[in-house]
C-alpha cells in the first residue's frame, strides 16, 4: 500500500531493482541502490534524535544527497523542508526559524555563509555536512556539526500507525505581504499529485525526466514523485550554459522536460542540432503563461514532443492542464482541472460564475494542502470553505481560493485574467513586493518611501521595478544599492531597475498607490529580454 512518499521508491525498487532511478553528473543509481540509500539516511536521522514530525531541511543544489534527505526524512517519520539553493543567508535563516527545523543537511561552504545567522535558530540541534571528512564532529553555538556517513545495515524504526494524511513536506512560497510562508503538504497531497500528473503525461518506466527546476519548487519536486511512481529515471541538472542542457538531453535520451517560461526562452536560444531533441516526447510549462511566439519556437525545436501547458498553486500542488490536442483550438487557455481535482470560478459572494464571467479560481479536492505552517490568519485568508460542498457537513471541507481572476468558456476551458493581489510573478517565482521593499529600506536611512512592482517583461513574465523617494534634499546612489541587493537577495528577487522619484503617489487611505504606479510603468520594459 502506497501511503507515504518513500513508498514510491521502495515499491519501484521491488519492481525495477536494476533500472536507473537517478543520474547525477557521471554517476547513476539504480532503484535498489536508491532504496538502500534512503534507508541509511533515515537511520542516520533517527540516530540524530529526529522524532516523528520533526522538520528536516536540506539546503543543497540538486545532487544525490538532496534526494536521500527528502525521502529519507519521510521514512524516518519526519517532515522534509527543501530550501531553495539560490536563497541567501537571511532567507534561509527565516525558513529554519519559521518551521522550527531540528536538523539541516548542507555543505561546508553553505554552512560558512549561514554561520552568522544560526544563533537565531534555537530549535536547530544538528547540521550534517555532505562534504565533511569522516570522523570530524564539532560544535557551532548550540549546534552539533557532523559528516554525512551512511551505514547501509543500520536499522530504521518504522511508524506503524502513520497515515497518508500525515505531514510530508513544507514548501516555502511568497505571499503578497511579508516573508515567505510554509505550505504544509501531506503524503496524500504528494501521492495523488504524482498519480494525477503521471496519468495525463502517460509516464512509464521507459521515461527519462530532466530535473532542471529547484526541488524546493512544487513543480520541481513533482518531477521526482511522478518519476518514482512510474519507475522512470531522473537526471539531476544544475546548469550554467544552456548548451549543457542540449548535451544532457542527447546523452541520456531524455523524454520529458519541465520548465517555466524564462527557462524555456533560454532553451529556445540553444543550438539544437538536427535530431538532438528527437527523444523528447513531452514538454510541460507552469509558473506563468507561455508566450505564443515562444511556444511556436519550441514546437519547431522539439518536433516530436507534445507540449502540456499547466497552471499550479503550491497550496494545491497542481491544478490544470491543457491537452496538446487543444493547443491550436484554444490559444491562451490554462485548460481544465487535472484528474482528481475540481476547479470552479466563484463570485465575490461565493456563488458560482457562469461561462465567460470573471471570478476567482478555487481549487477543491484531495490536492488541497494542510495550510500554512504556524500562520493561522494567513491560512484562513487562503483556505476557506469549499463553495461546492453541501452545507450540512458540520466541519466544512476547505478549498484553496487562489487570488487569481479567471474565466471559463462554454466548453469549460479556463483562461487567466489577472491577480487579485499585488504579488509579483517573475521567472516562475511568486515574489512578495513587501520582502523586496524591506531589503531596499535596509540600504539607507535616507529612504522615505519604497514600492516594488511587477512590470511586464518579454522573457521574465514580470520584472521587478523599484520606485523610491528619499528624504528632502538627499541623493541616492542607485548603482551601489543594486550591488548591495545582489548580496542580500536571491537572483530571482533582484530588481531590474531602481528609479528615484520626488514623491510616490498615495491613495485615499494614505498608502502608496501601487496600482497607479503599475499603470504608469507597464511599458517600461517593452521589448526587453535581458
Amino acid at each position: 500500500m502506497t501511503k507515504n512518499i518513500h513508498h514510491l521508491i521502495t515499491q519501484s525498487a521491488a519492481r525495477y531493482p536494476s533500472r536507473t532511478a537517478l543520474y547525477f553528473k557521471q554517476q547513476a543509481l539504480t532503484y535498489a541502490e536508491l532504496a538502500q540509500a534512503i534507508n541509511a539516511t533515515a537511520a542516520l536521522l533517527q540516530q540524530c534524535d529526529i522524532q516523528r514530525f520533526d522538520r528536516v531541511a536540506v539546503y543543497l543544489p540538486k545532487q544525490f544527497e538532496t534526494v536521500y534527505t527528502l525521502f529519507g526524512a519521510s521514512l524516518a517519520g519526519a517532515v522534509a523542508v527543501p530550501v531553495n539553493p539560490g536563497l541567501k543567508a537571511a532567507q534561509v535563516a527565516h525558513i529554519l526559524q519559521d518551521c522550527n527545523v531540528r536538523l539541516l543537511v548542507t555543505s561546508k561552504e553553505r554552512l560558512a555563509a549561514l554561520e552568522a545567522e544560526l544563533h537565531l535558530c534555537s530549535d536547530l540541534h544538528t547540521v550534517i555536512l555532505t562534504d565533511a571528512e569522516p570522523g570530524v564532529v564539532m560544535s557551532m553555538a548550540h549546534i552539533q556539526v557532523k559528516p554525512l556517513l551512511l551505514t547501509h545495515d543500520a536499522p530504521v524504526k518504522p511508524y506503524a500507525h502513520s497515515t497518508d494524511a500525515d505531514m510530508a513536506a513544507i514548501l516555502y512560497t511568497s505571499g503578497s505581504t511579508g516573508k515567505p510562508k510554509g505550505v504544509v503538504l501531506s503524503h496524500r497531497n504528494m501521492l495523488v499529485g504524482a498519480q494525477s500528473v503521471a496519468s495525463y503525461l502517460s509516464n512509464s518506466c521507459d521515461d527519462v525526466l530532466l530535473a532542471l527546476l529547484p526541488l524546493s519548487f512544487d513543480y520541481g519536486l513533482s518531477q521526482l514523485t511522478t518519476a518514482f511512481l512510474s519507475g522512470a529515471a531522473v537526471v539531476l541538472l544544475d546548469f550554467f550554459l544552456v548548451q549543457d542542457v542540449v548535451r544532457t538531453v542527447q546523452q541520456h535520451k531524455v523524454t520529458g522536460i519541465a520548465a517555466v517560461p524564462p527557462l524555456w526562452a533560454q532553451l529556445a536560444k540553444a543550438n539544437w542540432a538536427p535530431g538532438s531533441s528527437d527523444t523528447v516526447r513531452y514538454l510541460t510549462n507552469s509558473g506563468g503563461a507561455m508566450p505564443l511566439p515562444l511556444l511556436a519556437q519550441l514546437r519547431q525545436i522539439f518536433s516530436q514532443a507534445q507540449p502540456y501547458l499547466m497552471y499550479g498553486l503550491t497550496e494545491a500542488f497542481r491544478s490544470t492542464y491543457l491537452p496538446p490536442s487543444e493547443l491550436d483550438n484554444r490559444p491562451g487557455s490554462m485548460g481544465k482541472a487535472i484528474p482528481n481535482a475540481e476547479i470552479v470560478v466563484v463570485r465575490e459572494d461565493g456563488s458560482l460564475c457562469g461561462p465567460n464571467e470573471p471570478g476567482e479560481l478555487v481549487h477543491r479536492g484531495p490536492l488541497v494542502s494542510l495550510g500554512y505552517w504556524n500562520a493561522p490568519e494567513k491560512t484562513a485568508e487562503r483556505f476557506k470553505p469549499d463553495p461546492v460542498a453541501p452545507r450540512g457537513i458540520q466541519l466544512p471541507q476547505l478549498a484553496v481560493w487562489s487570488g487569481d481572476t479567471v474565466r471559463y468558456d462554454e466548453d469549460g476551458y479556463l483562461y487567466f485574467i489577472g491577480r487579485r493581489d499585488e504579488m509579483i510573478k517573475s521567472s516562475g517565482y511568486r515574489i512578495s513586493p513587501t520582502e523586496v521593499e524591506e531589503a531596499v529600506y535596509q540600504l539607507s536611512p535616507l529612504l522615505q518611501d519604497v514600492a516594488a512592482i511587477g512590470v511586464p517583461h518579454a522573457e521574465l513574465g514580470q520584472a521587478i521595478l523599484v520606485l523610491f523617494a528619499c528624504k528632502e534634499g538627499e541623493q541616492a546612489d542607485t548603482a551601489s544599492w543594486l550591488n548591495q541587493l545582489k548580496r542580500s537577495l536571491p537572483n530571482f528577487m533582484q530588481p531590474k531597475a531602481l528609479i528615484a522619484k520626488p514623491a510616490l503617489p498615495k491613495n485615499a487611505n494614505g498608502k502608496i498607490d501601487r496600482k497607479l504606479l503599475a499603470e504608469q510603468y507597464q511599458n517600461y520594459f517593452d521589448g526587453a529580454v535581458g
